[in-house]
């Protein structure tokens, strides 16, 4: 009976959370539907009370939200992350589905174990694995646009010397190249069609696309707007350059994985092993939390294992 309950608590928990990100998260499609839909030339209909003052109480929720939170500085922060993730959501959003996972791991955690200790954990870890998806999902787009730069590179190389001008060279971009270049490129082309000179629209994209690879082309394109020359030459000399050290930096992941994995596994298993043994056996491991001893030892033993992880990764990382 226990396990029924369980269950069913589980898959309410999961629909009740679906719905509400649906409704919440992708307010932009149903804008976008709405405003299609009320635009068409044969339709007359007008927008009916109820639907409007649900509309309202959306925004007054979204606004209350902003309100809430911490700042206009950290806003903006993370208002970036979010863009270069690629995520299709505001802040006050992502926020409030920080919150969300908070509340739904910690009561997961608690049903398990019946120790308010496990319900805060839990709301900790479901409060920050949000933002460390977030910040994954952007260090993968970052790397995949990184791979597609000398490509990209040399469909422009190949338009100018056909006789293409220089936004012309970016619309063959966006037809033969795949995201997140396809998408990037697009708006890039938007923000220069909409009235916006080359120069902000590039300090723009780079800004999107914190690439070391990316700011080096984008000088030279700017160094070549102001002293003239073949900009086709010099974009050619960057693949190269770009070509060179991505193949230098393939050759230094492989060789330091071995590491990098050690500091990942050495940093997980203490984690793991008391979460097991807890399960196994509670009363073996609970001494560490309610004596103090334990807890002393508790805490250098975290401690010894934050530092170990920092040093293992600046042991690894090489910059190219």
């Amino acid at each position: 009976m226990k396990w029924v309950i369980l269950s069913f608590f589980l898959v309410t928990s999961f629909i009740v959370f679906s719905i509400l990100l649906n409704r919440l998260f992708f307010s932009q499609k149903r804008f976008e539907k709405r405003v299609q839909y009320y635009l068409l030339e044969d339709n007359e209909k007008i927008l009916e009370k109820k639907n409007f003052n649900l509309l309202v109480q959306i925004q007054m929720m979204n606004r209350k939200i902003k309100k809430h939170l911490p700042s206009i500085k950290s806003t903006k922060k993370l208002e970036t992350l979010l863009n270069r993730a690629g995520v299709p959501l505001k802040p006050e959003e992502f926020v409030l589905f920080r919150w969300m996972g908070s509340v739904f791991f910690g009561s997961l955690l608690y049903i398990f174990s019946k120790n308010i200790l496990f319900f805060i954990i839990g709301g900790v870890c479901g409060y920050i694995f949000p933002k460390l998806l977030i910040k994954r999902k952007f260090h993968h787009r970052l790397l995949k646009f990184n791979e597609g730069l000398p490509d990209m590179i040399t469909i422009i190389v190949g338009s100018l010397r056909a006789g293409f001008s220089f936004p012309q060279s970016l619309k063959s971009v966006v037809e033969e190249s795949d995201s997140p270049i396809k998408e990037e490129i697009t708006l890039l082309l938007k923000e220069m069609q909409y009235g916006g000179n080359i120069e902000e629209a590039l300090y723009h994209f780079q800004e999107r696309m914190p690439s070391g690879d990316l700011e080096l082309m984008i000088q030279a394109i700017l160094i070549q707007r102001q002293v003239g020359g073949n900009l086709a030459t010099v974009l050619e000399i960057i693949v190269q350059t770009i070509r060179d050290r991505n193949m230098i930096q393939r050759q230094v992941m492989t060789l330091t994985a071995q590491g990098r994995m050690s500091g990942m596994i050495i940093g997980l298993l203490p984690i793991l092993l008391s979460f097991a043994i807890y399960f196994i056996n509670p009363k073996y491991i609970t001494i560490l939390f309610t004596q103090r001893i334990g807890l002393i030892m508790v805490g250098m033993g975290i401690f010894s294992a934050i530092i170990g992880f920092i040093l293992v990764q600046k042991i690894t990382k090489i910059e190219v």
